[in-house]
């Protein structure tokens, strides 16, 4: 199976020094990838150089010198740089010169003009950011992670539902648990979004569990976690702080005397198993799930290594099919709930 992915080489924080090399990297690990590099040639084609001419007949590069800042707001990105590199890249996949596009761009500008060029599915409301998060027995995915900062209760439902097919089909669950993030397990707990939103889930039809706390998320009481995109981007943001704080704090202990330093010698293969299964870069890559093309945002600070698994996590979603998938249940599921609300 033939896939192309655009990558907006220009987007992140450091571009075509980490997008093009990490994009090469999974073009040599997968015969079958086609790259299209979108952004500033006189950047992207000497890192180009070391390619045999196999690999580099698999490249190709659109030029164009302009680019969404991080600090650019929406309606630039919309109005104003129709030519960046974002913008190309995601029309590629509208014109189906290729499958899917990955960027490390402004992630509101990425919702914005995926939103505004590839639409979402009939059935959608609203597109929903989607990551995989690591857990105690594997990894849990969280939607919103901040595309939708003011959802209503039909909004979550339908975060809740393409979850549910996503973790199918990637993780191959067959029923997936999907859980509420709330403050608390109990039923009383929660504002009027959580308590409707609560009642929506429970006769969906989808293998619900109820409520999940912070802690839970991490735990692995679910597999699917759904929030509000406000909620849910503060809580991946202070997960993430805090591994960092741990990692910090853990290289000063063991730096404190020689005999601190002696234990951490002796412990190094426990800090880097730690490190291994705690690395954020191991789960770069969040889905714009909802949409009618595939669109995945790599973080802005990716190196290499975690803008590879980004094109990776593009991939994956190219060969499950993903949009199709959830353009086809999400009109029967989102039906059946509503039928299930009425009898009720």
């Amino acid at each position: 199976m033939s896939i192309a992915i655009a990558v907006d080489a220009m987007g992140g924080d450091f571009g075509p020094r980490i997008t093009v090399p990490a994009a090469l990297v999974v073009l040599r690990e997968m015969p079958s990838l086609r790259l299209s590099l979108v952004g500033d040639e006189s950047l992207i084609l000497p890192l180009l150089s070391r390619l045999s001419s196999a690999e580099r007949a698999r490249v190709s590069v659109l030029h164009t010198t302009e680019v969404v800042t991080m600090e650019d707001k929406i309606a630039v990105a919309l109005r104003q740089k129709k030519q960046s590199s974002m913008r190309l890249a995601i029309n590629q996949v509208h014109e189906k010169t290729v499958d899917a596009c990955v960027s490390a761009g402004n992630t509101g500008a990425l919702m914005a003009v995926s939103r505004f060029v590839l639409k979402t599915h009939a059935d959608i409301d609203r597109p929903a950011i989607m990551a995989a998060l690591p857990t105690m027995v594997g990894h849990v995915h969280v939607l919103d992670l901040g595309a939708n900062v003011d959802s209503e209760p039909v909004h979550l439902l339908q975060f809740a539902q393409m979850g549910s097919i996503v973790a199918e089909v990637l993780d191959g669950i067959e029923r997936p648990r999907v859980g509420l993030l709330n403050i608390g397990e109990e039923d009383i707990k929660g504002n009027d979004l959580i308590k409707q939103t609560d009642e929506l889930l429970k006769a969906s039809g989808l293998n619900y569990i109820g409520y999940v706390e912070g802690d839970g998320m991490f735990k692995g009481h679910a597999d699917v976690v759904v929030c509000d995109g406000f909620v849910g981007n503060v809580a991946l943001k202070a997960s993430e702080g805090v591994a960092k704080m741990m990692a910090g704090m853990i290289k000063t202990q063991i730096a404190r005397n020689w005999l601190t330093r002696v234990a951490g010698v002796l412990a190094f293969p426990l800090w880097k198993g730690l490190k291994h299964d705690m690395d954020p870069g191991r789960y770069n890559g969040a889905s714009l799930v909802g949409l009618t093309g595939i669109v995945v945002k790599s973080h802005g600070s990716a190196d290499v290594a975690s803008f590879a698994q980004a094109v990776r996590v593009a991939i994956k979603e190219v060969e499950k099919n993903v949009p199709a998938l959830i353009h086809a249940r999400m009109g029967h599921d989102e039906k059946s709930g509503a039928d299930a609300v009425s009898a009720n």
